[in-house]
């Protein structure tokens, strides 16, 4: 699959697993749905490459996932910018831990 990635695999599940640990959803949803696009990418590609007609549909689908593939990388290297993430190690922001720790310390 000839996909041009801003992020590998492993960077994309560490940032699930990031985000998970200090209860920040938001980048590892939108890492989740990359990881499902270049799924779907596959997929596409494995229907052509099998023979499924028609190739059409297949390449219609293929095309539109790269391009959302595209926009949600970029989408995730801002978001990882604005939450001021180490881009290197791919750590979540002390100030991130800090306020999650905050509001987890909180009495109901």
């Amino acid at each position: 699959m000839d996909l041009q990635k801003d992020f590998s695999d492993q960077e994309l599940e560490q940032i699930v697993e990031e985000a998970a640990i200090y209860m920040c959803a938001c980048p590892g949803e939108v890492a989740k749905e990359i990881r499902r696009l270049r799924s779907l990418i596959r997929y596409q590609r494995d229907c052509i490459n099998g023979g499924r007609t028609p190739e059409t549909v297949h390449l219609t689908i293929e095309a539109s996932a790269r391009e959302a593939h595209a926009v949600m990388e970029k989408c995730l290297e801002r978001v990882l910018e604005i939450e001021g993430w180490n881009r290197q190690t791919l750590k979540m922001p002390a100030g991130l831990r800090k306020l999650r720790d905050e509001l987890l310390s909180r009495p109901d």
